[in-house]
């Protein structure tokens, strides 16, 4: 299934998106769209409407450095453990919608990522069992000021302001992540290409890794890690990602009015 939010004629809603193309239908879930999702009897062509980020987390946690050769070009060794820091809720943003580069930061760079979504709550989850707490999977872009991350030697401020994380198009529930191609693209140019099968950590030892420490909730979004070929972004630039068996996100880049 693949899960989405719209704002619809009718207003914001979660939806089941059924179909590609020009003959895309979302179809409005009634609450929310964790467990069984239950449905309205109301759908719109998915070209007549607009969509949203996927999700709203009360969290987005991420992974630094799960890419050896992203590692080596920030210059430094692949860390033995997971690297987690977190993105603010406030900094989500949709498909479409634009990156606002901050008038403090002169190189604010993209990062293609694989996202996970968290399906239910869940503490102390074994690698064994990370599937069952899993909703599905989407795409992130983890937006960064490197010039503040080098400068202030810890990540809170270049990874946090508002549009750096751009999420969607939609979550995809049944897929396996193991080894699925990543590409970002900058004006029509590869600039990201990798698989997910090298990542130094995977997602059952992720997950595993951030429940220990903390109580993940539904809507949850994990940041998987962006692999190497990170780099800046230009006002009037479009950046997107893909990921095999997801779709692509795409995002205009703008300075701040």
């Amino acid at each position: 299934m693949r899960l989405g939010r719209v704002a619809s004629p009718d207003g914001v809603a979660f939806v089941s998106i059924e179909g590609d193309g020009s003959d895309a239908v979302a179809k409005e879930i009634a609450e929310h769209p964790f467990g069984s999702p239950t449905f309205t009897g109301r759908s719109w062509p998915l070209a007549d409407i607009r969509l949203l980020a996927p999700i709203l987390a009360s969290k987005v946690i991420c992974i630094g450095k799960n890419y050896a050769a992203h590692a080596a070009e920030m210059g430094g060794e692949a860390p033995v453990d997971p690297v987690i820091f977190i993105k603010p809720n406030t900094s989500i943003i949709g498909p479409n919608a634009s990156i606002i580069l901050p008038p403090s930061s002169s190189q604010v760079d993209y990062e293609g990522e694989l996202a996970v979504v968290i399906g239910r709550p869940c503490k102390d989850v074994a690698a064994a069992k990370a599937s069952e707490v899993i909703l599905g999977y989407t795409i992130a872009n983890d937006v960064t000021a490197r010039d503040q991350q080098r400068h202030d030697g810890q990540w809170t401020r270049a990874k946090g302001y508002d549009t750096f994380c751009p999420l969607g198009p939609w979550i995809e529930t049944a897929l396996d992540p193991s080894d699925l191609e990543i590409t970002t693209e900058v004006n029509g140019e590869v600039r990201q290409r990798s698989r997910t099968s090298l990542f130094l950590h995977d997602i059952p030892k992720i997950i595993e890794w951030i429940s220990s420490v903390m109580t993940l909730l539904p809507g949850d979004v994990i940041l998987t890690g962006t692999p190497e070929g990170v780099g800046p972004l230009q006002a009037g630039q479009n950046v997107s990602v893909t990921v095999e068996g997801i779709g692509t996100l795409t995002n205009p880049v703008a300075t701040k009015r």
